[in-house]
């Protein structure tokens, strides 16, 4: 079986095919880091007592994730909400999800649409 040859990063290193370089890394840390700082606080985007009740409820009633029926963690909004608190708490709105499936599979997701805009 072919196997792709190692690539050089921008820094100089040699980074085996599908790694990702120490540098990159750090870069990638950065920018999550200065996103992080201007970010409003959970509870100022709507993620109060409030939610955190409705939510467990919701859970109770939805246990299987949506994607692959594992346990679900998470109480997912469809649609990003972006602040809005009609479409937050609209439940029509919400799918239950695993933390695999709302960490990765939906937030790769929610990028896409977000360029395509």
């Amino acid at each position: 079986m072919p196997m792709k040859p190692p690539r050089l990063c921008a820094c100089g290193h040699r980074v085996a095919s599908g790694a990702r370089c120490p540098c990159e890394k750090l870069r990638d840390r950065d920018r999550k880091a200065r996103f992080d700082r201007q970010r409003p606080s959970s509870s100022a985007r709507g993620y109060t007592g409030a939610w955190e009740k409705a939510r467990r409820a919701f859970l109770r009633r939805n246990p299987a994730c949506a994607m692959c029926g594992a346990p679900a963690t998470t109480a997912d909004h469809k649609t990003p909400h972006k602040g809005d608190s009609t479409l937050f708490w609209d439940r029509s709105n919400w799918q239950p999800l695993c933390g695999h499936h709302h960490n990765s599979a939906k937030q790769r997701q929610e990028r896409r649409e977000s360029r395509r805009k």
